[in-house]
Parts: structure tokens; sequence; C-alpha cells
């Protein structure tokens, strides 16, 4: 508005400087005072393409005195949006409307247990086995251990309206999770114990399809080299593994993201 005023008399422009900058704050009409309408105001921007693909966008200092805020608020919600990669940013170069934004899927740990109550079937669990023991090379070496040493093997059998839903594999290291010592798992599942007590700062995450073989068709219940749904994740904190699971789904499940 104030530009058109500009182009149009040459004073509105001065008027505006005049204004107190109380009264300015005041009258801004897109001021935003989180981060979240930030994000916003800078997501309509990039999407109706006044700030085109490819774009350097202004400085967060800019940005700031624009919305009427601090400018850690806005580099806040810069660097959410960067997350799901509509924009690149890059120090000393600037952040740019990504020319090629990649869409990224949101994919959170779930509890089983939750994820099965909330469709409405009942849920069961059975830990079937419990021991300290020495991974194999292929497991020991995501734990920065390729030589032995003996970590917590859990494995565990869930269940949905009475039917087996997935089978929990889990390598958890006890120097890094001490705690886990002292829990015997038979009453709570190591997915959702870990999810309510042990923070993490990252990690991996892999989907596979495999046939059943003979142990994971007793459990399941299916047939012979059915397809089953495989997910391996690994979480850490700093340069520690903290645990690895592997989770085997009975025939039929779907997994759903946001985009």
């Amino acid at each position: 508005m104030y530009a058109l005023i500009h182009e149009s008399t040459g004073i509105g422009c001065l008027a505006r400087d005049l204004q107190p900058d109380a009264e300015r704050a005041m009258n801004r009409q897109d001021a935003a005072n989180s981060w979240q309408e930030i994000q916003q105001e800078v997501l309509r921007r990039i999407r109706s393409r006044e700030w085109a693909p490819g774009d350097l966008i202004p400085h967060e200092a800019v940005l700031a005195a624009e919305f009427g805020c601090a400018r850690t608020t806005v580099n806040r919600a810069l660097r959410e949006i960067a997350e799901t990669g509509l924009i690149e940013r890059r120090r000393r170069a600037g952040t740019r409307v990504a020319l090629h934004p990649v869409r990224r899927a949101t994919l959170e740990i779930p509890v089983i247990r939750l994820d099965i109550e909330r469709r409405g079937q009942r849920y069961g669990y059975e830990l079937l086995t419990r021991e300290e023991a020495v991974p194999p090379r292929e497991i020991g070496v995501h734990f920065h251990e390729p030589d032995a040493r003996p970590l917590l093997h859990l494995v565990c059998l869930h269940r949905a309206g009475g039917s087996p839903h997935v089978i929990e594999d889990r390598w958890i290291d006890t120097a890094a999770i001490p705690e886990a010592h002292d829990e015997d798992f038979t009453s709570i599942s190591p997915n959702e114990w870990l999810v309510l007590k042990v923070p993490f700062e990252g990690g991996d995450i892999t989907f596979s399809a495999t046939q059943a073989t003979p142990g994971e068709t007793a459990l399941l219940g299916c047939e012979p080299g059915a397809a089953l749904f495989v997910v391996e994740r690994m979480t850490w904190t700093g340069s520690r593994t903290l645990t690895r699971v592997r989770l085997t789904f009975a025939p039929g499940h779907r997994v759903t993201m946001s985009l």
C-alpha cells in the first residue's frame, strides 16, 4: 500500500516516516507476533509466487522490521520452512526459494499400543525373549561396536484384536540407557517405554518388504513365504546409537504419512 502512495503522490512515504514507531506498529495490518504467523505469511508469498522459485528473500532483519517482531522469531519461522524443503538457507549466501522444492513426509515414532487402540481394536502384548547378548556384526556396527560387547536384546509380539500384528525385534545399548537394565518389559513394550522415557536427537528409518521365514510364519500366523512389511529404525543422541529395532508386520499392514 505504501509503495503505491509513494509512486502516485510522493508524500505517502514521508508521512509514514513521520509516524511514531508505536503508532506504526499498531497500524501495521500484517504485523505478526508469533513464528507460526510469520511462517504462514512466508508460505503464502511463496505459494502465490510473490517470491518465485530461485528468488532471494529479504534478510531476517528486514523481515523482523516488517512484521514488528524479534529477529529470532523470524529465524524460527524460516528454519521450520527450510525443514520442508521449500527454501534453501546458506550461510553468507542468504535464503532463497528452492528452485526444485522437495516435498518431505512427516513420520512420527508411534506407540504401537495407542495406534491399535485408536483403530478401536483390543491391544495385546507378549515379551518373547529378553537377554543380554553380543549382537551379530551387522547389528553391532550400527552401535559403533564391531568388537564383542553385550547389548540388551528383546523380542516381543504385539496383537491387534487378538490377532498377531507386529514382531518387535530390538537391541538397546544399556551403556547409553542404563535404566533399561531395571525394566523387565513384561508389562510395557520396549517401543512404548522408549517413547515415554528416552529422548533422542536423530535417527534413520528404512522400509522394505520380505518373505515370511518359518519363525515369522509361526508368530504372525501367516502363510510360509507371505509378503511382509518391515520397518528398520535406529535412533541416536550425539554420536551414540541408543537403539535399533526391526518391526515385521503381519500381511496387509499399511502406513500413512502426511506431506
